[in-house]
């Protein structure tokens, strides 16, 4: 029997309509909207997991948070990370469920790209290990490309997140479909090579019906257009919409 396609949901954006304001749990512990209250939300509307990114420059979760979530909220966790100590220090802390390895610069606006594997690889191999070491399962990144592919099965990942955001971003009806197959085919190779797929970036309510026909699919990470759908609707309903959509995926 296939299992269900899980949905990870990203509130990140509720910690940056906070910040707006440039208020923290530590300074304004009763500052709307609350990250806390939006997990609890979600997970009403049946998040099988929540995903969270403590960047480097702190631009929407603080650490505050993130230790919070984790106490309060019982559900899995994601913790999307940048390879770097300081990240790495708060994830042994934090003991979240899964840790996502990510590219992260200051000058982006949101994750760009997939995360190098084959030119960090050193580097990347011992955060993995690390996590890993602390009962952490361990995610990476990348773009639909069968390089990355092999090299996050050669740093013993136990799984990659397929980044989306190409076919979210393509414009002409052949260019979508090109970007569909890169995925289909990256799916299928991350799947041969004993690594469980997730996917995540740009997905929403419309272009979902193409994520559903990439094979091997364990777990759907949307944030942006969730938290957008929640503006109208509120955040319990808008993930149960989404699971909803979602309820037809056949692996």
């Amino acid at each position: 029997m296939a299992m269900p396609l899980l949905l990870g949901v990203n509130i990140d954006h509720i910690a940056t309509l906070r910040q707006a304001r440039y208020a923290t749990m530590e300074t304004a512990p009763h500052a709307e909207p609350c990250p806390v209250v939006a997990g609890h939300d979600a997970l009403a509307g049946g998040a099988d997991s929540l995903t969270i990114h403590v960047r480097g420059d702190r631009r929407h979760m603080q650490d505050a948070d993130a230790f919070r979530i984790r106490a309060e909220i019982p559900t899995p966790l994601n913790f999307e990370m940048g390879v770097t100590e300081e990240m790495l220090g708060i994830a042994l802390k934090l003991k979240p469920d899964f840790a996502c390895l990510v590219p992260e610069t200051r000058q982006e606006i949101t994750t760009e790209g997939g995360l190098d594997v084959k030119a960090g690889f050193d580097k990347i191999r011992i955060t993995v290990a690390r996590l890993q070491d602390a009962g952490i399962q361990v995610s990476l990144f990348i773009d639909p490309d069968l390089a990355q592919i092999d090299a996050a099965a050669e740093c013993c990942a136990d799984m990659i997140e397929l980044h989306t955001g190409c076919f979210a971003n393509a414009a002409a009806g052949g260019q979508v479909a090109a970007e569909v197959q890169r995925l289909i085919t990256a799916s299928q190779a991350g799947h041969a090579a004993k690594l469980q797929v997730n996917a995540g970036h740009g997905i929403n309510y419309t272009n979902i019906q193409q994520i559903l026909t990439i094979p091997h699919l364990a777990e759907l990470n949307i944030g942006h257009s969730i938290i957008a759908r929640s503006t109208r609707i509120g955040l319990t309903a808008a993930v149960r919409e989404m699971k909803e959509l979602m309820s037809a995926y056949s692996a």
